[in-house]
């Protein structure tokens, strides 16, 4: 079995690494893109120089707290689409009959589909995290935690992502739906979850995962409770499993078109 395991994670890394080596094919493209995407987040600095200048705190955020938040949740988006940037596009596969190439594929057919494509301007949002936590509240400690949360945030986006994507196996023109599920994620993940209340709060926490993703992070690196870091840790792993088993349940339900062709 853990040859089995091992196997499946070097193709996985493999087939990454040759996106990323077939996007790198147009050199001034790749690097452009890459340099648009971290100025263009580098610019919602500024917004918050200014509201911080008009009041000590925001929602309980320092904006040293709020740049950290940023930075997570731009690295943990950017890691997501730098590995599995396929799933955000899978009710398109569904709907349109495109996962036959990848039923015929001699691998796993979740991380077929999850790893055959990648998104440059996602390595933009990644380096971006990590240049805004150099930048405002560096230490060793938080190095490691914010690499980690990365990882955690990364998976859980993916998940919920893949979660949302596989109800196009049940359901007409859900994809309306999960696309603006998926896109709340990335819309709250920039504000501090202080300035929500009541019912808002708990779903952010309950039904859209960007309170495991980034805000409980976040508060942990703040101040480190181990606690919270096995309930991040063990949310990720149980919302993983619960996206693993809908989309394998749906797969069930897939009828294949007669668009075959074996995916390269």
């Amino acid at each position: 079995m853990s040859m089995v395991v091992k196997n499946e994670l070097r193709v996985c890394l493999l087939s990454v690494k040759y996106n990323i080596m077939r996007e790198m094919l147009n050199k001034v493209t790749f690097l452009t893109n890459i340099l648009f995407m971290a100025l263009n987040n580098a610019t919602f600095i500024v917004q918050w120089v200014i509201l911080f200048s008009l009041r000590e705190d925001i929602g309980g955020y320092a904006i040293q707290d709020v740049m950290l938040l940023w930075g997570l949740a731009a690295s943990a988006f950017g890691l997501s689409h730098i590995l599995f940037a396929r799933v955000f596009s899978l009710p398109e596969l569904i709907i349109n009959g495109k996962l036959d190439a990848y039923l015929v594929l001699p691998k796993n057919v979740l991380l077929s589909v999850l790893t055959s494509a990648t998104s440059t301007s996602a390595i933009g949002d990644f380096l971006y995290g990590l240049i805004i936590l150099c930048v405002f509240s560096f230490s060793i400690g938080k190095f490691f935690l914010f690499l980690l949360f990365s990882i955690t945030g990364a998976v859980i986006y993916t998940a919920f992502a893949l979660l949302m994507g596989s109800l196009s196996f049940w359901f007409v023109r859900s994809e309306l739906f999960g696309s603006h599920m998926v896109s709340s994620m990335i819309s709250f993940g920039t504000y501090p979850d202080g300035i929500f209340k009541g019912m808002v709060k708990f779903l952010l926490y309950l039904v859209i995962p960007i309170g495991m993703a980034i805000y409980q992070p976040v508060h942990i690196m703040i101040s480190f409770d181990a606690g919270k870091l096995l309930v991040v840790l063990g949310y990720t792993f149980l919302l993983s499993a619960a996206a693993v088993f809908v989309f394998y349940r749906g797969l069930r339900r897939y009828s294949s078109s007669s668009l075959m062709g074996a995916k390269v």
